[in-house]
């Protein structure tokens, strides 16, 4: 799919059993697969008002979606395709057809507002689709929206101020369009034509007054108003003869009225260049795999009696993410140092370079994989994931230098070793031919190249061992005088000494590499995580700024239309929002 796989039929995702909602294994698998950001276009309906026929053409195809030819309800649960954008490369356009609402053979509404709710959660365009006029009556069937608030939750744990408010829903709803089957008045008022969109503004004006019926009236037109600030209008004629309906995924569009067939072309239009990326709050842009663990997240929420909760849902799919985005870090880091690493490297400093430059770039891929890692946890993780990393390759860089330094003494040293055993040394004389060679065996191994950090340890280590067979070379050599062979003592004591001081402060000097390391790592990941905080901090601004846009749109068309008590209402909604625009702009947090 990530390749532009194209499904050949829709496969059911939601399924709908008893009225039980559970999900389809399979189509999360098809979604698993889909590496591409996606546009989720949702349509709800009344059973039998022509939804699927409409999903069926912006699929680019006549069948597929269940029609069905009878007064039953046909869709069950909510069902899936997925097929590559055609407007937009390298997208995949994910059409949800959902089971007829109002279905008298239920006799239960819940149901229909558990899929009317999961149809608002997962799409990015919402298309409501109706029979006829937009009058009272489609407005009471439109009831379902007035619920919204009582089936899903922004926030996990809202305060009561913020019930009622409409902005938290407003950063991840979709774009809503209403699209009217059969309709057949003229569009005009007062006279005058009018557009699909004014006849939907006009049909969402509020009634003056304060009784049952006037609260019923203004309840859905509001809701629509305060959830849907983006809506869009569409009227579509009767396709055919009310005898040809049954037969219309067989009938060619010459068959149909042209009219008819015009409006679809231009609605599929519309929803192909202006339907968006599925997007939650803070600019998180929705793929396959992210659009399968909310289906997951919401259905088992509504499974066990919960509601589904927006903020709970993008937050166990950042653990999903981070986690994987950790992984994707240090197999990066892996394979940078993997290609440029070389054991064992001349000195610490090497290493480290290596290490740093290794450790942006990992850091880099993290901040780009992860979002809404609370208190970065998941940064620290990857931090002593990387630490740890360094000090293995610490390990393995002084045991590969170990190792080739023990091998360059065994080879370069041979000979000497080879004159000890047939006694060479073993004369007048010989200390100094024993000095001698020994000093030009260890000038040898000294210009030896790539011997890393552990050079002068193992040299050392060596000398040390042969300095019982040095002292007895010495003592043994009658052309040395007791004081000459006293003062040779001291130097080779003197020596020792020299080289175990020069060791000491290699070590410490190393100790000091490593703390200042650590101290840049620290200082790397501070930078690169302020660096996404500010980017974040300015997308949410810009995102607030919109819902802050809309909400004052909105008051300005109330207090314009007298309903100053519901302006007043949504002035503190306003107000809250602005206080969280401030405690946003305070904010700053680094690990």
């Amino acid at each position: 799919m990530a390749s532009g796989h194209n499904m050949m039929a829709p496969i059911c995702l939601v399924e709908n059993n008893n009225e039980q909602l559970s999900v389809n294994q399979k189509a999360l698998q098809i979604l698993d697969k889909i590496s591409q950001p996606v546009v989720v276009v949702a349509i709800v309906g009344l059973y039998r008002t022509g939804k699927s026929y409409l999903m069926n053409r912006l699929a680019g195809q006549k069948d597929g979606f269940s029609l069905g030819s009878t007064v039953q309800s046909h869709t069950k649960g909510i069902w899936m395709w997925c097929v590559p954008h055609p407007k937009k490369s390298n997208h995949t356009l994910v059409l949800l057809d959902t089971e007829g609402l109002g279905d008298v053979e239920k006799g239960d509404n819940q149901n229909d507002s558990w899929i009317f709710a999961l149809a608002i959660l997962l799409s990015s365009t919402f298309v409501y689709n109706s029979m006829g006029t937009i009058n009272q009556q489609a407005m009471d069937q439109l009831h379902y929206v007035t619920e919204l608030t009582d089936r899903i939750r922004a926030k996990s744990s809202p305060d009561a101020s913020e019930v009622e408010d409409s902005a938290a829903f407003l950063s991840f709803f979709p774009d809503f369009v209403w699209t009217l089957r059969d309709f057949s008045l003229d569009l005009e008022a007062d006279g005058q034509p009018i557009s699909a969109d004014q006849y939907l503004e006009k049909s969402l004006t509020l009634k003056q007054g304060n009784s049952q019926k006037d609260n019923n009236f203004n309840l859905p037109r509001l809701c629509i108003r305060k959830f849907f600030p983006k809506k869009k209008c569409f009227i579509f004629d009767r396709p055919t003869h009310r005898k040809k309906l049954s037969q219309l995924e067989t009938l060619h569009d010459d068959d149909l009225d042209a009219e008819f067939v015009q409006q679809v072309a231009t609605f599929c239009s519309y929803i192909f260049n202006n339907s968006k990326i599925k997007t939650l709050s803070g600019g998180i842009q929705v793929n396959g795999p992210r659009l399968e663990s909310l289906v997951q997240t919401f259905v088992n929420a509504i499974s066990c009696g919960d509601l589904p909760c927006m903020e709970n849902a993008v937050l166990a799919l950042a653990e999903i993410e981070n986690s994987a985005a950790v992984k994707k870090a240090i197999a990066h880091y892996d394979q940078q140092m993997g290609q440029k690493l070389q054991l064992p490297t001349d000195t610490l400093q090497e290493l480290l370079d290596l290490h740093r430059a290794s450790e942006k770039e990992a850091i880099k891929v993290f901040m780009k994989n992860s979002f809404k890692d609370v208190d970065n946890l998941f940064q620290k993780e990857l931090a002593a994931e990387l630490e740890k990393k360094l000090d293995d390759f610490c390990k393995q860089n002084m045991k590969a230098s170990s190792d080739r330094c023990s091998a360059l003494l065994e080879d370069i040293f041979t000979p000497l070793e080879e004159s000890l055993k047939q006694g060479i040394y073993s004369k007048p004389g010989g200390y100094h031919l024993f000095i001698k060679k020994t000093q030009e065996l260890k000038n040898t191994y000294l210009q030896e190249p790539r011997k890393g950090v552990q050079a002068e340890e193992i040299l050392q280590a060596y000398l040390k061992s042969k300095e019982s067979i040095a002292d007895a070379i010495l003592q043994t050599d009658q052309t040395l005088t007791e004081k000459e062979k006293e003062i040779e003592m001291q130097r080779m004591k003197a020596e020792s000494a020299e080289a175990a001081a020069k060791m000491l402060e290699e070590m410490q000097a190393e100790n000091q590499q490593m703390m200042e390391q650590k101290e840049k790592s620290h200082q790397e990941h501070v930078k690169q995580l302020t660096e996404k905080m500010e980017r974040d901090r300015i997308q949410f601004m810009a995102e607030q700024e919109r819902l802050l846009d809309l909400k004052l749109r909105e008051q300005a068309l109330l207090q314009k239309e007298g309903f100053l008590n519901e302006s007043r209402q949504l002035q503190k909604e306003i107000h809250n929002l602005q206080l969280e625009m401030e405690r946003q702009k305070e904010q700053c947090t680094i690990i």
